[in-house]
């Protein structure tokens, strides 16, 4: 953690600040979210930006659907029945959680024990990541789209291996893109935000991205200038961090959890909002809009919280990137062993 943290400071440190320039225009209206205490005076940084300061966490939302299930139509939050049941579940998995034995005579296999992943502190209310259209869905692809190749290893840890191609960007510890680095999932899901007079940078704990945002209103890079994350620049709307992103590179993440699903486009623009709406809660909201991909725009929004203690621990990924030399260097040895058995036979 020190470590990240120094890294963290580090990079703003060394960033040359520019004159500002003005802020760029209105992007659309704030999140909508419920209101903090009226005692609550969302804080400011010496500056004069609203302060976003510290690492957050969609843990929350851990298990919530990108795709809100069709039976349950166009119900965005779960009844207060709903949650008193998911709140009793997770009271029995934090109990299970807890256990440092397996019971007498169970069957046990090679799995790491259940405390080793992370769990939601609390129900998430959403009944879908995608809240806008109202079905919570993410629109239909455009035919170009569906013949896009997804790599074989985006919805498993365990593609056939004849090349490193057939491993998605995430599983090769490349990048899960800006989506994928955000959506909740089952563990790495630490945000911190630290900022400097006319930037603002988020450190993502899982893959660990660092993304410099200007918000001193200078323009996007040329087009030529393209990249996994693409190029972001903010604005302040309010007490509201909006982060717009283009320049992407085509063909290469996919806007689900980790980066999967089909591959967005060179057209994908995101376009994010980030509020503070008390101490310890953001509300989190991203629009995509990629013209080569989707028949039309969509949005997906979450909370994010601080809680005491949390903090962005070192993803080694592949400790050292020996799992794709291994993946690939062990599927050739069963190939030849197969080989050797059929001439055998």
């Amino acid at each position: 953690m020190k470590y990240l943290t120094v890294v963290a400071a580090a990079a703003l440190a060394s960033l040359t600040v520019p004159a500002a320039i003005g802020q760029a225009p209105a992007a659309g209206p704030a999140a909508k979210t419920a209101p903090a205490s009226k005692s609550w005076v969302q804080p400011k940084t010496p500056w004069g930006d609203p302060d976003l300061q510290g690492t957050w966490t969609s843990d929350d939302c851990i298990g919530t659907p990108l795709n809100r299930p069709a039976n349950v139509g166009e119900k965005l939050y779960y009844t207060e029945q709903d949650l008193a049941q998911r709140q009793t579940q997770l009271a029995k998995q934090q109990q299970n959680d807890l256990q440092e034995f397996a019971p007498e005579n169970q069957r046990v296999g090679t799995a790491p024990p259940s405390h080793w992943g992370e769990r939601a502190r609390r129900p998430c209310k959403q009944t879908s990541l995608v809240v806008d259209p109202p079905n919570g869905r993410t629109p239909d692809l455009l035919p170009e789209a569906k013949a896009r190749p997804v790599p074989e290893g985006a919805g498993n840890n365990n593609p056939k291996a004849d090349s490193w191609e057939d491993f998605s960007y995430y599983i090769r510890c490349i990048s899960r893109g800006v989506t994928g680095s955000i959506l909740p999932v089952i563990y790495g899901n630490g945000q911190q935000i630290v900022q400097g007079p006319g930037y603002v940078m988020i450190l993502q704990e899982m893959v660990h991205e660092a993304r410099v945002i200007p918000t001193d209103g200078r323009p996007h890079a040329g087009p030529n200038i393209r990249s996994y994350m693409g190029d972001a620049r903010g604005h302040w709307e309010g007490g509201t961090l909006v982060v717009e992103t283009t320049n992407f590179l085509g063909n290469r993440t996919g806007i689900g959890l980790n980066g999967g699903g089909t591959p967005t486009s060179d057209a994908l623009k995101l376009t994010e909002r980030y509020l503070r709406t008390g101490p310890n809660e953001m509300r989190y909201e991203v629009t995509v809009d990629d013209p080569k991909t989707y028949v039309s725009p969509f949005k997906i929004a979450f909370p994010l919280t601080q809680e005491s203690g949390y903090r962005n621990f070192e993803y080694a990924c592949h400790e050292g990137n020996y799992a794709m030399s291994d993946s690939l260097s062990g599927a050739r040895a069963k190939e030849k062993a197969a080989a050797a058995a059929a001439k055998t036979k």
